[in-house]
């Protein structure tokens, strides 16, 4: 007897199995993750046998070895060729500047005090710096951003002089949310971009005026690291612009040069207006440093899974193994920089995802990548010579998912993006949590700049969209308070200290797998969706991949 409904029922039968080939189902790749393994990963890379992986180090030999073992255990091919490894050669710097800074002016000659008045440092080879009777200029903001019609060296010669500039934006200052993005920092107020700046535009030495408020931490923070060794890459036989000296002054300082060269602190404010002129100070700096250096290798760990359609394009997930070594003790004696949840948390998230993305019954058909990056507490050294020179081709690279800290304790309603308003990676990733009963929310310290403090941010500079989260603090079943409070503890207490152990019997780990399952979920859809993620309107990175284009 004829029976359409059968008929029917095999055709949809026959559809749904051709659409499975090219997607996958919604479970599939989640059963992949494991507490336990999780746990089990986190506790051996934040064990003391470790020893704080610090690069140059035997807990950097043994982090890297682990890590292959682990990556070739669950399936993962070696992600440079043959290997696992890509060298990242860089070299270590000790500048010793001299105790202090004479200032020369047209009306009397006074003496700045190093550690107290200012910290310079520098990240030239050179066995000896040094500033003579070098001119100072005032520079505003150092920032040249086109699409926020803002130059502060627009018809200023700074070749061979020393600038000196503001922290942050001017919308952070002037408590204007039509200047660049109001209190939320842009790349343009990073210190880090004060100083590439300052060399870009031929500036022998850079200064930056502190502020506790705009950069987000005391001056105190800074005179930890005066006269302290810096790792750098090695950037031997190319040309790579840097000032001679670069560093931070103190607020008072900054006063000080100003009423010498006739001003006041009204400058600063003068400063935020659009059109603003760079001032010189006709002050003379002069100084000394000399440097020591010593080359050296560490090592980025990668591997993949490849596409199964589209084999060059790729999702790049990363994560720091590095953490600071062996150091002053704390108050019980403790030495040892156990670094669990900065960053073995994050390594060991990228070990379950990969776990994930090999489970999976329909096999991506763009290829993801895992990124174990090296030196991220040295200035996000891994992840910027994987960026300089990619393994993978960057206009193949679909997006950079970055894990910096997982969530240790119960699940959250509530994920936090960090960089709001960046790509449509926010975009993606709400989707997924609100599908899943929860929200996101935005940093609520965006004036910090946190988008720019870990490694995605060296992705987003060569234009690849990059996501970037940290946990919640809505914990199931308790109130915001109870979360910001074991986060607050976390941060007081025990980041960048010996006292950032694992501890099982606290440790529960179901927030970190239900923040991976969100992060596999957007790679997941990307491994499979046609159209790639794209910068928002106002990100200061979208004009940089519409040039790759």
């Amino acid at each position: 007897m004829y029976q359409p409904t059968k008929i029917i029922a095999a055709f949809c039968l026959i559809l749904l199995a051709a659409c499975n080939q090219n997607s996958a189902s919604e479970e599939d790749g989640l059963a992949g993750f494991s507490t336990d393994s999780l746990k089990k990963d986190i506790a051996m890379l934040a064990s003391d046998s470790f020893m704080g992986r610090k690069p140059f180090t035997a807990g950097e030999t043994k982090t890297i070895d682990y890590l292959q073992q682990r990556f070739a255990a669950i399936g993962l091919e070696p992600g440079n060729g043959n290997s696992f490894l890509q060298a990242v050669p860089m070299v270590n710097i000790l500048a010793t500047a001299a105790p202090d800074m004479q200032v020369k002016s047209a009306k009397s000659n006074f003496t700045l005090k190093a550690y107290d008045d200012y910290i310079i440092w520098t990240d030239k080879t050179d066995s000896a710096i040094s500033l003579d009777n070098t001119e100072l200029i005032f520079a505003g903001y150092g920032v040249v951003a086109p699409e926020y019609n803002w130059n502060d060296y627009e018809g200023l010669d700074v070749k061979g002089k020393v600038v000196m500039v503001m922290v942050n934006d001017p919308g952070f200052w002037a408590g204007d949310t039509t200047l660049f993005k109001g209190k939320t920092m842009t790349y343009y107020g990073r210190w880090t971009y004060k100083f590439e700046e300052a060399a870009r535009q031929g500036a022998k030495g850079c200064l930056i005026v502190h502020n506790t408020k705009a950069a987000s931490y005391p001056f105190s923070v800074q005179q930890k690291s005066f006269n302290n060794s810096r790792l750098k890459l090695d950037n031997r036989g190319k040309d790579m612009k840097d000032c001679d000296v670069i560093g931070w002054v103190t607020e008072t300082t900054a006063n000080k040069l100003f009423t010498a060269a006739g001003f006041d602190s009204g400058l600063l404010v003068k400063a935020n207006q659009r059109g603003f002129k760079a001032v010189p100070l006709n002050l003379q700096l002069s100084t000394s440093m000399k440097v020591k250096t010593t080359y050296n290798k560490s090592y980025n760990v990668i591997g993949k899974v490849t596409g199964t359609k589209h084999p060059d394009e790729v999702i790049i997930y990363t994560a720091h193994w590095d953490h600071l070594g062996i150091g002053r003790p704390d108050a019980a004696g403790d030495s040892i920089y156990n670094g669990a949840l900065d960053n073995a948390t994050g390594t060991a998230g990228l070990l379950e995802l990969a776990r994930a993305f090999k489970s999976m019954k329909t096999k991506p058909e763009r290829t993801i990548i895992i990124v174990s990056v090296t030196a991220e507490e040295q200035g996000l050294l891994g992840s910027q010579y994987y960026a300089e020179n990619p393994v993978y081709a960057v206009d193949k690279t679909v997006a950079n998912i970055n894990m910096d800290g997982l969530n240790r304790f119960s699940q959250t309603k509530d994920v936090i993006v960090v960089g709001e308003g960046q790509s449509d990676l926010e975009d993606y990733l709400k989707e997924e949590v609100e599908k899943a009963g929860g929200y996101i929310a935005f940093d609520p310290h965006s004036e910090a700049g946190y988008y720019y403090r870990s490694d995605h941010f060296n992705f987003a500079k060569a234009g690849i969209p990059a996501l970037y989260i940290k946990y919640g603090s809505d914990v199931i079943g308790k109130d915001k308070a109870y979360g910001q409070k074991l986060k607050d503890d976390y941060t007081d207490n025990n980041y960048h200290q010996p006292s950032d152990n694992f501890d099982a019997a606290t440790w529960t780990m179901e927030g970190a797998i239900s923040d991976l399952k969100l992060l596999f979920l957007v790679g997941r859809r990307l491994a499979f969706e046609e159209k790639w993620p794209q910068w928002k309107p106002l990100s200061e990175f979208k004009a940089i991949r519409d040039k790759k284009k």
